[in-house]
């Protein structure tokens, strides 16, 4: 089977550009080319693409699916690399998790300054969010999500 990029793109549900995009990071192979020169994708680059955007649902950076594609190119390696990974990836996602729940609290914290019916520059919310001193939890999300490197929910 052969379908072109548009069809490819209504089948699993990614755009034009992400796939071209994941072309160009070389984790989908070159398509073959049509005499009219447009990609010609077959039933790899369908099983790959889902790979990649189930790897993507679970927040795996491009690296991490670089990584693990690399692996399953060679399936007669060890799947200790993969366990490390995948425990590599759930210990990050477990310090988010934390950063988040501290998120909550500090955002709890500000709710219960402010009990409504009274003027916005009584706010107590405003005021909470005007000083400029930063909850820890704030800090470690803001550099959890920062130190996975530049990743979009698109791509």
């Amino acid at each position: 089977m052969e379908i072109r990029i548009g069809d490819l793109a209504k089948r699993s549900g990614c755009e034009v550009v992400t796939i071209r995009y994941y072309e160009k990071e070389g984790l989908l192979p070159k398509p073959a080319r049509s005499g009219g020169n447009f990609r010609l994708y077959g039933d790899v680059h369908i099983e790959r693409l889902q790979f990649i955007r189930h790897c993507r649902s679970l927040d795996m950076t491009l690296g991490e699916i670089r990584t693990l594609l690399g692996l399953r190119d060679n399936p007669t390696q060890d799947c200790g690399e993969v366990n490390a990974l995948l425990d590599d990836h759930i210990q990050l996602v477990e310090v988010r998790v934390a950063a988040l729940l501290q998120l909550k609290q500090h955002l709890l914290a500000l709710r219960e300054k402010c009990s409504g019916a009274r003027p916005v520059d009584a706010c107590g919310i405003l005021q909470g969010l005007s000083k400029r001193s930063r909850p820890t939890g704030e800090a470690s999300f803001a550099a959890a999500r920062t130190s996975r490197g530049s990743s979009t929910s698109q791509i």
